[in-house]
């Protein structure tokens, strides 16, 4: 009777679970395709400039895409915009600054050098430089000198004698007597334990 409710529970746990997982197939795993824009260049060079600032301007809506790889309708729009100035002749310049002085520094990829902006371009250079130094610091640093003392002749006799005079004693006795000697002693020791009880 166990047996059998758990394995129906096992099997409705089963189904849930396969369906979980049918089910987020079905709605999460979407591809995101890459827009496809269908415009007209004029000549090669035109295409290649278009391409070449579509992927250098960043989607002001999206954290961390190119023109060329958002499919949010700003970048579709900003891509069409690329599109006219480049149409009218304009310079890749004159169409950067277009887009920075509508949206900001945050369209470009990589920034300008300014004071807003050295922290950004130099910070990763200076924390290297700073951990090279740390690193040639502790490498350079002397290790301690460990001295080793020596005892003078009067310490060297007093610790002769005391090892000696303790070797000697040990010496004298011999292995019957040093056993005797523990056993006397655990009876000692058993007697009074004894002793206490009676009592």
């Amino acid at each position: 009777m166990i047996i059998k409710s758990l394995r129906n529970n096992l099997r409705i746990a089963l189904l849930v679970l396969f369906s979980f997982a049918v089910f987020s197939l079905l709605t999460v795993n979407h591809v995101a395709a890459s827009p496809v824009d269908t415009y007209q260049f004029s000549d090669e060079v035109t295409k290649k400039r278009y391409q070449a600032l579509v992927k250098e301007l960043r989607c002001p809506k999206c954290q961390n895409q190119n023109l060329a790889d958002s499919n949010s309708p700003i970048a579709a729009d900003l891509r069409r915009e690329v599109y006219e100035l480049l149409q009218q002749g304009k310079a890749d310049i004159e169409i950067v600054d277009f887009m920075v002085k509508r949206y900001g520094e945050f369209v470009l990829y990589r920034p300008k050098v300014s004071s807003l902006t050295y922290v950004l371009w130099f910070g990763p250079a200076t924390l290297l430089f700073i951990g090279v130094l740390v690193v040639v610091f502790i490498l350079r640093r002397k290790p301690e000198v460990k001295q080793t003392q020596t005892l003078s002749q009067a310490q060297q006799d007093k610790l002769n004698s005391i090892l000696n005079g303790e070797l000697n004693l040990n010496a004298d006795k011999t292995p019957d007597e040093n056993t005797k000697g523990t056993n006397t002693n655990t009876n000692t020791n058993t007697n009074t334990n004894t002793n206490k009880k009676n009592k």
